[in-house]
């Protein structure tokens, strides 16, 4: 953009037939032509950090998914150990009866 605006100065400088209002238009244009590309550059770059942070996001959703897969399966390992020692505990308990049933009559 710089050496556009050169050329644009040193034609307005040496050429005394250009019409100032053809230089503000070509500047303008200059201007509209760099903020577009700054725009476009800030979208390109907005556009890779909705990817990377959508990605973040699915790992964060397969690690979470793996983690109550396993605590899934925690949880079932420990309702089958706490159904296994409660039917032990009522097995005693059952045997205890009888046992104490004979010893009263």
């Amino acid at each position: 953009m710089e050496a556009q605006f050169t050329i644009l100065s040193e034609q307005a400088l040496c050429d005394k037939n250009i019409d100032p209002c053809t230089i503000e238009d070509d500047l303008m244009k200059l201007f509209e032509v760099e903020a577009y590309k700054a725009w476009a550059a800030m979208e390109l770059e907005q556009e890779k950090e909705v990817e990377e942070a959508e990605n973040y996001m699915k790992e964060a959703e397969e690690h979470l998914n793996t983690s109550m897969e396993e605590f899934r399966r925690f949880e079932e390992e420990m309702n089958e150990m706490a159904k296994s020692e409660y039917d032990s505990l009522m097995t005693l308990y059952q045997s205890f009866m009888v046992y104490n049933s004979y010893i009263l009559f």
